[in-house]
């Protein structure tokens, strides 16, 4: 007779196909179900950490909701700093932990539901009569609302026996969000007007417009109204017309490409909630430039923007190119009158859509999108990051998908290693601003896209803090896996911005770690990297067939005086 974890096992797998976790007694049972009597595949990572950071990016590199699963109390603790990444940066998944019995905590048990709450996280405990269900709630909660949930299994409930059936129905999930009312419809009707008759249109779209599926919509709203186009860093790719695209905004953003943007004299902005680092901390558009919003969320997100539509970025989309292609419809077909004023007027309008069609076509976008090339070595006499990234950039193989840590080195990917969808670059831990959830990306990822190759970019501090789950990354890639370890000997950002202060840095040193060494103990290939010419062996190894090849792990020995870009904006900021 199946048990309640079997339950759980059963409906989740009927949604879900990836399980990454650590065994221990508070789960046991639900994963000896999921073994034995499911399709779903479990991987297995060193810390628990890993389990919920496996999972976000599954879905990150996917867009398919996965599980992560751990035991009750330390097991579950431990997961909480990724828990936290993935309820700022709003991803689905079910988080499966064991929890203190029905009859009362034991002394090792801690609140796990007020802890989940503490990081924003909702938990739904499962009973005897009904797991089934309570699962099927859980991930549709996660799915409505792109959110972590936490699905607890009582420490006596776990292996308790039930008779009844596990089927629970499907998931029931909401419609995309069209704009509804009287005030949306003359917003629309706004915004369109504006588009047409701006001089400089500029749009702009984020990881929202990518869930939405609203690229090809964008595209025919750039076409139509002779835009420039940009994304932030989390929507790079979205847009289907790159000749006319100016990369990432904000401090990843090339400078020629965020002075033209500052040019704008209309943004529309779809699906990004416009944080800090993609404004450059207000400075991305210009004062006089007329800002408008497009997003789920309740109210505009910034106090730059001046109207506002709440709504799905792909239905948004299309009723403005419907009301734009109207316009111009109408414009062309609208007789000329011989009255002087009609003539005027009919002039004025042509000479506004010239204008934005000039501005795009005008435009030298090879030199707006192009970054400083970097040196081979840095006036210390260690590797420049931005000379590698190039190199790096031009080596790795095109069927590629970029995880990245957290720290200083973020900008140097994001800058210079070009991806060709936002589900190709991700950056677990920025959200909740945390290091250390790079290794078990890759586990993640590799799981979700078994055709690419998993592209991990990390810092020395954050490589060290999870250095557990290299061996995951290891054996879940195999030769379908890279990283490029930046080992600078530092918490590079913390040094840039306390210790340019005159704070003791001390603290905030690392001693140089061979990171290749730890490469080998886990069956990887791993290469020192002190010279561009030391790169050449990433351009064999990706000629090299990936069933035959090693893991390979580049310990590039870089300098740490070259600050990136955006770093900069935040040294100014908060000098």
């Amino acid at each position: 007779m199946p048990t309640v974890s079997s339950h759980v096992a059963l409906t989740l797998a009927q949604h879900i196909d990836a399980v990454f976790g650590v065994m221990g007694n508070g789960n046991a049972y639900f994963l000896d179900a999921i073994e034995t009597r499911t399709s779903a595949v479990f991987t297995a990572v060193r810390h628990e950490q890993g389990a919920v950071v496996a999972a976000d990016a599954h879905y990150r590199a996917s867009g398919r909701i996965a599980a992560g699963t751990a035991t009750y109390g330390a097991g579950f603790t431990n997961t909480l700093t990724a828990l936290a990444e993935s309820v700022q940066a709003r991803i689905p998944l079910v988080l499966v932990v064991g929890d203190e019995p029905t009859s009362g905590p034991r002394p090792w048990d801690v609140d796990q539901i007020a802890l989940a709450s503490a990081v924003g996280a909702r938990t739904y405990t499962v009973g005897r009569t009904d797991a089934a269900a309570t699962t099927v709630i859980a991930i549709e909660h996660a799915l409505k609302y792109r959110v972590p949930v936490v699905l607890a299994i009582p420490y006596d409930v776990a292996a308790l026996e039930v008779s009844s059936s596990s089927d629970a129905g499907g998931l029931r999930l909401p419609e995309p969000l069209a704009p509804a009312g009287a005030f949306a419809d003359g917003m629309l009707d706004e915004i369109a007007s504006a588009l047409r008759d701006a001089e400089r249109p500029f749009l702009l779209a984020g990881r929202g417009a990518w869930l939405a599926d609203a690229g090809e919509a964008l595209g025919r709203l750039a076409d139509e109204t002779g835009a420039l186009t940009a994304s932030t860093a989390l929507g790079r790719g979205i847009f289907p017309r790159g000749e006319f695209d100016l990369g990432v905004t904000g401090g990843f953003g090339a400078d020629g490409a965020m002075e033209l943007i500052a040019k704008a004299d209309v943004a529309v902005v779809f699906g990004a909630s416009l944080n800090q680092f993609t404004m450059r901390f207000g400075a991305l558009f210009s004062p006089g430039a007329r800002v408008y919003q497009v997003d789920v969320a309740p109210a505009a997100t910034h106090a730059h923007v001046g109207g506002f539509v709440r709504g799905d970025a792909r239905l948004v989309a299309e009723r403005l190119v419907a009301r734009v292609a109207a316009a111009h419809a109408s414009r062309r077909t609208t007789r000329i009158s011989q009255e002087s004023g009609d003539v005027l007027r009919d002039a004025r309008d042509s000479a506004r859509s010239a204008s934005a069609l000039s501005w795009r076509e005008s435009v030298d976008m090879t030199a707006a999108r192009a970054y400083a090339p970097g040196d081979d070595l840095a006036p210390d006499g260690r590797l420049d990051p931005r000379s590698a990234a190039r190199r790096i950039a031009e080596l790795l193989p095109e069927d590629r998908v970029v995880v990245s840590d957290g720290g200083h080195f973020i900008g140097w990917a994001n800058m210079y290693w070009p991806v060709a969808s936002p589900d190709r670059m991700m950056m677990v831990g920025t959200a909740f601003q945390a290091i250390g959830q790079g290794w078990p990306s890759v586990v993640g990822a590799a799981l979700a896209r078994p055709e690419a190759t998993i592209v991990l970019t990390s810092g020395d501090g954050g490589g060290l803090m999870a250095i557990a789950d290299l061996e995951s990354a290891v054996r879940a890639a195999g030769g379908r896996g890279c990283a490029v370890v930046w080992n600078d000997a530092a918490y590079g950002a913390e040094v840039n911005l306390y210790g340019l202060k005159g704070l003791a840095e001390e603290p905030m040193r690392i001693p140089e770690v061979d990171f290749a060494a730890f490469a080998a103990a886990v069956g990887a290939e791993g290469v020192v990297v002190r010279t561009l010419a030391d790169l050449d062996r990433l351009g064999s190894w990706a000629a090299e067939n990936a069933t035959s090849r090693r893991f390979l792990l580049l310990d590039l020995r870089i300098s740490g005086d070259v600050i990136a870009p955006y770093q900069q904006e935040i040294i100014r900021v908060n000098s």
